[in-house]
């Protein structure tokens, strides 16, 4: 079944938690509304997005600019690499969106494609969170970082446990080590996967050691595996 919208996932800058705080729904043009942890999220510091500053549903012909501002210009001179990238053959907005989450370095937003109980699929890339803390870098020396390479692949670990989320999944190298964990907007239908012994592969696409990094780990992960 496929779900024509997108989380806005905003993340505390203080404690990195990740809230869903809207929706980017594609149905005869496009709509917004705020989601269910929004009021959570402005508890700790986040305020409503100033393109959208009613909690009302918006609608518009075109995708609305606060998206389609995050997405590389069609001009650009290299665009077909881009969407290449990205498994497109055209240029689709929405979908580029999609793929690529839309983060940028000025702030704290990223879209994400949700995961439903009724999946009988999965396959997302996503950035490990905790990376930072895990390996006592904090996003200031990441050489610290355990040994990663690409192509590697990772282990997956309930944690029922955790404070924080009582679906938590740990990420860990085959040798055993922590690495981090999968973000808590997939946690929950990662973790329900989990209990029912489904097979999947979680492989490291890409790395990144730049000093002050935010996100440093990007994954691959596909359930069952194939």
């Amino acid at each position: 079944m496929k779900h024509d919208f997108l989380y806005v996932i905003w993340k505390n800058p203080e404690n990195r938690r990740n809230y869903i705080v809207g929706k980017l729904i594609k149905s005869d043009g496009y709509s917004f509304e705020y989601s269910h942890e929004y009021k959570e999220a402005q508890l700790n510091g986040w305020e409503l997005i100033q393109a959208f500053p009613e909690v009302k549903k918006y609608h518009s012909k075109d995708l609305f600019p606060f998206f389609s501002s995050r997405l590389p210009d069609k001009k650009r001179k290299d665009i077909e690499a881009v969407l290449a990238k990205y498994g497109l053959k055209e240029y689709d907005g929405y979908e580029l969106l999609r793929r690529s989450g839309g983060r940028l370095p000025i702030d704290t937003y990223e879209f994400i494609d949700p995961i439903f109980p009724e999946d009988e699929t999965v396959e997302r890339d996503f950035y490990i969170v905790g990376v930072r803390h895990t390996a006592g870098c904090m996003g200031a020396n990441c050489v610290d970082r355990q040994e990663l390479c690409v192509g590697m692949e990772l282990l997956l670990e309930l944690e029922p446990d955790n404070e924080y989320d009582s679906n938590a999944v740990l990420v860990k190298a085959e040798q055993g080590e922590y690495i981090g964990y999968v973000p808590r907007y997939y946690s929950e239908s990662v973790a329900f996967r989990l209990k029912n012994n489904m097979s999947y592969k979680c492989t490291v696409i890409e790395l990144c050691k730049e000093k002050d990094c935010q996100n440093c780990v990007k994954v691959k992960l596909i359930m069952p595996r194939k």
